[in-house]
């Protein structure tokens, strides 16, 4: 038996006291008060309510050992980006990585494998896939339904998973980018419960009126913690904190979970308040097998050396020291199967050529938002083989299907920033099809044919000179550890910074522009999308 001692966090109860917790084989068999003056603070760990661990380019056992190290004892991990690559082998690839890791991993079924009709991924999870993978008795939900027009026209694909998601009595997750009104009340009465995407008070507080929980997010691209902050006070019981997508360099050096709680700490919300939406409301709403401190459960929680700092020297899992701030750091990688899909051939320079004329459609990004707006540049005459225009910060976008040997799809897009070279990555949301931006086609095609040998990574192109992070693990995950990834994805970055881009994370910005689920304008796989027409621009 092992007893810990320090102050209790009781955020049910709203009160702090000394105590002594005694743990016998994981978990708490006794909490016992007493009249001692302690140091240290003892909570619930934090919890991740929505998470594609993909993101962080690491498997699951790598992810793990950065994040408890911040105070995550929980995440709910949708394999969605695997799940475009590999399929069915991929899900069970994260799911069988992850065992091997403390972390406690609770995992969705991706629900739409392609994203929609336009997308052409590696891999497709049907209804049968769906039905076969709920009956496993491993997921704790469907992942979230992006497909919001299939949800509202009933169509069958879509419909078929929620309902075996009923039928197993799974949560079902949302995805409802500005939805609102009679849209959203059809949507919700599908069983859909939960949204990550609101980026207004007003959209969130209409979810919630209608019985939905809302998720702060603040990822390394996307966030919303400063627009929707003040539900932390006025809807604590309907909230809950997530990252959705978070690179290693974010959670080696920003944090986790934590670092929310830390913001909203600073901005002067109650201790128990936000405690409560990172640590109890994900276990309550999700039915977790995750301990809150009481006796029978297992021993899960975290020890402060302060409220203010919310330092942590330690946590724990299943009763087990699984981080201590005095211990060393584990570098070791376990052997991983290298399984991907890449075969698109190298590109030439006559196959990127674009002649413009008119009016055309130009991706405006947004700093800090998977949401992008819509330019219109106009040209008076007909200019052959336009490339960019730096001093306007037009760049060109290339998409690229790395399955099977297609047409590049070319647009052009502002806000990047570069005034030299060019980027490529494989990670592209959510088929994970190759994108690239770049000054000018030549600094393209090196770009995006070094991708292409190396089956898969994060490319830099600085004016010829070449940098970049292997991905092999379907062209997305590295089979190094966190701290290498992490270190050389901020290497990667600060040369893109010195190209000129003023974006914190602009190889995550970057993969985010294939996300056509998400407003307004994207490029797929016939070029420019319109969300709002839900159609490509012709």
């Amino acid at each position: 038996m092992e007893i810990v001692e320090g102050n209790l966090i009781d955020i049910e109860n709203r009160e702090f006291y000394p105590c002594a917790i005694s743990i016998s084989k994981g978990k708490i068999i006794n909490i016992e008060r007493n009249n001692n003056s302690y140091d240290q603070y003892i909570s619930p760990g934090f919890i991740d309510a929505h998470v594609h661990v993909e993101s962080s380019m690491l498997m699951p056992a790598e992810f793990s050992k950065l994040v408890i190290s911040n105070g995550t004892v929980g995440v709910i991990a949708d394999p969605h980006e695997i799940a475009n690559v590999l399929g069915v082998e991929g899900v069970e690839l994260m799911i069988s990585n992850g065992e091997k890791a403390p972390l406690k991993f609770f995992w969705g079924i991706p629900s739409c494998v392609p994203a929609t009709s336009f997308d052409k991924p590696g891999a497709v999870l049907s209804v049968d896939d769906t039905d076969k993978l709920a009956k496993s008795g491993k997921f704790t939900m469907l992942s979230e339904v992006m497909n919001v027009p299939g949800v509202i026209n009933n169509d069958p694909d879509v419909i078929g998973k929620i309902e075996i998601a009923k039928k197993y009595q799974l949560k079902i997750d949302g995805h409802a980018p500005e939805l609102v009104g009679d849209a959203l009340s059809s949507y919700i009465a599908h069983g859909i419960e939960t949204d990550h995407e609101s980026s207004t008070i007003e959209e969130a507080e209409e979810k919630i009126s209608k019985g939905m929980y809302i998720m702060i997010r603040e990822g390394s691209a996307a966030k919303n913690y400063d627009a929707l902050k003040s539900l932390i006070a006025t809807h604590t019981d309907n909230v809950m904190f997530c990252t959705d997508d978070s690179h290693a360099d974010d959670l080696l050096n920003g944090g986790h979970i934590n670092k929310i709680v830390r913001k909203a700490l600073a901005d002067g919300f109650g201790i128990f308040d936000i405690l409560q939406i990172a640590c109890l409301n994900p276990v309550r709403f999700y039915n977790l097998n995750i301990g809150t401190l009481h006796v029978g459960d297992d021993a899960d929680f975290i020890i402060l050396d302060d409220i203010e700092s919310l330092n942590i020297s330690g946590t724990y899992i299943r009763g087990k020291v699984v981080y201590s701030k005095n211990s060393s750091k584990d570098d070791s990688v376990c052997d991983i199967p290298l399984l991907n899909k890449f075969h698109h051939d190298e590109i030439c320079l006559s196959d990127l050529y674009t002649d413009v004329f008119g009016d055309v459609a130009c991706i405006q990004v947004k700093p800090d938002s998977l949401l992008t707006d819509r330019k219109i540049l106009h040209f008076d005459k007909e200019i052959e083989n336009f490339q960019s225009d730096l001093d306007k910060d037009i760049l060109k976008i290339v998409y690229l299907n790395r399955y099977f040997n297609s047409k590049p799809q070319i647009g052009f897009i502002s806000g990047i920033g570069l005034n030299r070279g060019a980027f490529a990555s494989s990670i592209s949301h959510d088929s994970h099809n190759i994108i690239a931006v770049g000054c000018t086609d030549k600094d393209l095609v090196l770009a995006i044919n070094e991708l292409i040998k190396e089956r898969g990574g994060l490319i830099v192109n600085e004016e010829g000179k070449l940098h970049s992070l292997p991905l092999p693990i379907g062209g997305i995950i590295s089979d190094k550890s966190g701290r290498e990834v992490a270190n050389r994805y901020m290497e990667l970055n600060k040369i893109l910074s010195k190209m000129g881009t003023l974006l914190k994370s602009p190889f995550m910005t970057l993969s985010f522009m294939a996300l056509i689920v998400i407003p307004v304008l994207k490029i797929g796989e016939k070029g420019i999308f319109d969300f709002e027409k839900f159609d490509f621009v012709e």
